[in-house]
């Protein structure tokens, strides 16, 4: 049990405003749910949800949906897990196990899923409460800093290239070398890919190469794409930089049957024609994230094949700050309440 009623938390109080330090009531679980005790939370774009209140988020709410910790209450009925067990909590809350997706095991598009810092409180917390099948259970193997940038940004690259249809030898290239791509860039080696890493300049180049790229392309010395195409193309490109006139240029990268995923949201229209898709039957595919056993499988992938996020640590108190430079971070922000 806490050894205080209370907690502090960092909340989005207005839509736009910068996050409050508040002292809130220690949250109690309910039937189905657990209580846990957070020791790190990851700093995360889709944070701006609660931030802006998107998606129906209604306010005050805790963000943070990349989340590690230990279980230390279990409300009523729980029987999967125990008080003191490693667990992630990630961006897919809880489902519904009714609706037509949930009954088809496509838990992932629940009509009426949680989300984590959105639908209920978050991670920039020293408590949170959750359902009991949002839970992942983290290796011994990983730090609580380690796993919790896993809990999305690790989740969304790991499950986007297993579901690619790369095979092991096939080239993959990923565009952008920040959160998601330092951890890209890592699976895709670890996963036996010939990997490509493209970004801006050549600032990045010896670290994507020390992260597993076997090649390297600056975007500024001209289309990405041909450059790619002239590689040989490739299976599948990670697209993680949200500019869409980048990412329609990486179509032509594409091998035959090769496949775009767009992790990186640009929020416009993608200007793409026909011909290319059709004469190499080539595809565009959004990917988003993964449901609680996706999540266990990036961790125990993670742990067995030495894929570690690289982190730079804030206090709780500083949950703004963190947030703030989440796109200067060398690569990803972790909070430690």
């Amino acid at each position: 049990m806490p050894a205080t009623t209370t907690m502090r938390a960092a909340q989005a109080v207005a839509p736009g405003a910068p996050f409050a330090l508040h002292d809130l009531p220690v949250p109690e679980p309910g039937p189905g749910q657990v209580r846990v005790r957070v020791h790190a939370c990851g700093v995360c774009g889709g944070d701006n949800v609660a931030r802006n209140a998107a998606l129906a988020t209604t306010l005050p709410r805790v963000p943070g949906h990349e989340i590690a910790g230990r279980i230390d209450a279990l409300g009523e009925g729980v029987t999967a897990w125990r008080t003191g067990d490693r667990v992630g909590i990630g961006w897919h809350g809880g489902s519904c196990f009714t609706c037509p997706a949930c009954r088809s095991g496509d838990f992932s598009n629940c009509a009426h899923r949680q989300a984590v810092g959105s639908t209920y409180d978050g991670g920039y917390a020293e408590y949170t409460v959750a359902p009991q099948d949002a839970l992942a259970r983290i290796p011994d193997a990983l730090s609580f800093e380690e796993a919790a940038p896993l809990m999305c940004a690790g989740l969304t690259t790991f499950n986007s290239l297993r579901a690619s249809g790369a095979r092991p030898g096939d080239t993959v290239a990923m565009h952008g070398i920040g959160g998601l791509g330092h951890l890209a860039l890592q699976f895709a080696d670890r996963m036996g890919f010939r990997t490509v890493a493209i970004s801006r300049g050549r600032d990045k180049e010896k670290a994507a190469r020390e992260l597993g790229a076997d090649e390297y392309i600056d975007s500024t010395a001209g289309s990405a794409g041909e450059a790619l195409a002239r590689l040989g193309g490739a299976a599948a490109i990670l697209a993680g930089v949200a500019d869409a006139e980048a990412q329609a240029d990486l179509i032509q990268g594409l091998a035959p049957n090769g496949r775009l995923l767009i992790v990186g949201p640009a929020h416009e229209p993608l200007a793409v024609g026909a011909d290319p898709l059709i004469l190499g039957r080539r595809q565009i595919q959004g990917w988003y994230s993964g449901h609680a056993k996706d999540a266990e499988d990036t961790l125990a992938f993670a742990a067995l094949k030495g894929v570690r996020p690289r982190i730079q640590s804030f206090p709780l108190e500083r949950a703004e700050e963190a947030f703030r430079t989440m796109g200067r971070a060398r690569y990803r922000n972790v909070i430690l309440p």
